[in-house]
Parts: C-alpha cells; structure tokens; sequence
C-alpha cells in the first residue's frame, strides 16, 4: 500500500521527534498547502474567498486558541468571543492611533493585549475549576462586551458602536481584493497553527496536560500551577485575539461588540467538541464540519423541498443538528473528527490485514 513506513528509518533523535515523521504526510501536507495557497486563489470566486473560507480559517484560529486552554491544559472557557473582541478593538485602536505601526505589529499588539485580559480572567483558575471556573470565564465575556459598548473611547467615539477597519496594507502593500486578505489570512493562520503544534509539543506543553489530568499530582512532581495555568490562558487568549482582528480587518471590515457574544464563544466549543478537544487538526475539522453543515443543509433543502422551507425552519433544522451531533461525539467519540482520521491512518497502514 501506499501508506507504509517500511524502508523510511529515522537516523537522528530530531528525525524521529518530527511533527511529520512518515514521508506520505509530508507529501500529503504540501499537497494540502500548494491546493490551498495556488489552487484555490486561481478558481474560488469573491464569495467562497470572502464569505466561505475566510471565516473558516479565522474560526480554525479560533478554536485552536480554544483548543489550547480547554483541550490541552484542562480550563473550561466560555470567553472566547470576549478575547477575539479584544483583539479586534485593540488592532483597531493601534491602527489609528499610531498609523506608523505595521499591519502585522498591530495584530501582534492585538493578540498580547487579549492576552493580558485572558490572564487577569485566568487568575480564579487557581482556586476554581470545572462548571465554576466556566462561569468565571462567562463572567468575562458579558464585562468585556460591556466595557466595549459602554466606553466610547474604544470605538473611537462611534455613535452607533460600529467600527470600520482602516484600509490594509502590508509591507507597503494595500490589501484590498478577496485573493490578498485570503492569502493574509492563510498565511498568519499557517504560521501560528505550526508554532502550536510545535507549542503543545514542548516542555510547556507537557505542563498543561499534566495539569490537565491531575493538577494535583503535576504540582507533586514540580509543575508550578500558577505559570502553567496563566500560560495556558495568556497563549489561549492571545490566538483568540489575533482571530478577532483577521475577523474584523479581513472577513467584515465592519465591526460591534455585539458581534462577539456568547452565541460565537459557544461556537467555537462546539468547533473544537466536533472536531477534537486536544487536537490541533480537530480545530481545523470541526471549524470546517460546523461552517459548512449550514450550506449543505441550505443546498439539500433547495433541492428536496423546492424553496418550499422557509429560513427559519432551516435555522431550527441547524441548531437541532448540531445538538444531535455534540451528543453524538461526546457519547461515541470524544476526541471528536480528529480521532476518527486517526483511525483510519491505522487501518490504512495494516490493510488489507484486520486487527
């Protein structure tokens, strides 16, 4: 078969610690990338770049962020959204007023800023934990849209709240088609997607999952819970912060605060719950399963009852869906889409011999 590793030795310590040890995933990857990164700019109209996978690949961010607090290190948030509306009113306020700023710095700035705020919401991690640490971090995402809606100086004074993301330019260069914010998007959610694959693989790392699965015994051994929780939230917010400024200078250009409210920090759970809690390609599945279940859905009620369902009934339709499926993959696969790909690596490794 194609999938074999016979014949492919690792020579070296570093070699056989790869993020990609067997040669068909490397080959798999690149294909994945060049499909991605020359492909689709070159056949995907402004719709599916604008409307489709942009927003993909800034939930993928997202829930990765997620994924890192909740799936490695063990910390229940329902604060996403909070942290990504921190990011995006930060970058907006770095923009304006320091224009001098590069457009990566101000989404650099961005991510730090939400990553001060998460770690002040991760302090209560320390004596709190589970359904009561949860509503902690619920706590944050109702004050942090308040203080948004509240003080104006954060909206550079808008009368209606809503802010408009200055033109883009990156390294002199304006950023204005769907092909070049998709490209930007990609590229900045590439670069952090491998450095925390390589982040949950370090010592770092191995501190959040003993934590994770027993705090008390990690703390035995040496592991400092408080660096290692605030780490978790400080590196979990600071993804979601960088996501919220993608979300509002590349996907809407448009902004308020109440566009990141409890019902997207919610959707970036069921992202990660779906696609994998502890797994970087789980964030990346589920935040594709989830974005593109409602257009299939759409298509598939267009074909069978002839426009006849109206936009509610599919709004219910979706949500009942989604329900049906947490359940599912709590119940008969925890580790979500992830471990399903997974698996079938394995057998396709042993075929056509079962185990």
């Amino acid at each position: 078969m194609l999938y074999r590793e016979a014949g492919q030795f690792k020579t070296s310590y570093a070699k056989d610690l790869a993020i990609f040890p067997i040669r068909q995933d490397r080959w798999f990857i690149a294909l994945v990338l060049i499909f991605f990164g020359l492909v689709v700019p070159l056949i995907a109209n402004d719709y599916w770049l604008k409307s489709i996978l942009i927003p993909l690949l800034v939930s993928s961010l997202a829930a990765i962020g997620l994924n890192i607090l909740t799936g490695y290190a063990g910390q229940l948030s329902l604060g996403t959204a909070g942290f990504m509306a921190v990011g995006a009113f930060a970058a907006y306020n770095f923009n304006i007023r320091v224009p001098e700023l590069p457009l990566i710095v101000d989404f650099i700035l961005a991510g730090l800023c939400a990553a001060l705020v998460g770690m002040v919401f991760g302090l209560p991690s320390l004596r709190i934990k589970g359904f009561y640490l949860a509503v902690a971090t619920l706590a944050a995402q109702f004050f942090i849209e308040w203080v948004l809606t509240h003080f104006g100086w954060f909206t550079n004074y808008s009368s209606s709240g809503v802010i408009s993301a200055p033109p883009m330019k990156m390294f002199g260069f304006a950023v204005e088609s769907a092909v070049e914010k998709y490209l930007l998007t990609l590229g900045v959610v590439l670069v952090m997607a491998l450095a925390a694959k390589n982040m949950v693989r370090s010592s770092a790392g191995r501190a959040w999952m003993a934590v994770r699965d027993k705090d008390i015994s990690a703390e035995v051994i040496g592991i400092p819970l408080m660096k290692t929780k605030l780490t978790a939230f400080g590196v979990s917010s600071f993804y979601c912060g960088v996501a919220g400024a993608l979300w509002t200078y590349c996907y809407l250009g448009t902004v308020e605060p109440a566009a990141f409210d409890l019902a997207r920090s919610f959707l970036i759970l069921f992202m990660i719950i779906i696609g994998g809690v502890g797994s970087i390609l789980g964030s990346f599945l589920g935040a594709a399963f989830i974005g593109l279940l409602p257009i299939f859905l759409n298509n598939m009620a267009a074909t069978i009852g002839h426009g006849t369902l109206q936009a509610d009934t599919m709004a219910n339709l979706e949500h009942v869906i989604f329900g049906g499926l947490i359940i599912f993959f709590l119940i008969v696969e925890p580790h979500g889409l992830a471990r399903l790909w997974q698996i079938a690596k394995e057998k396709l490794r042993l075929w056509p011999f079962p185990y």
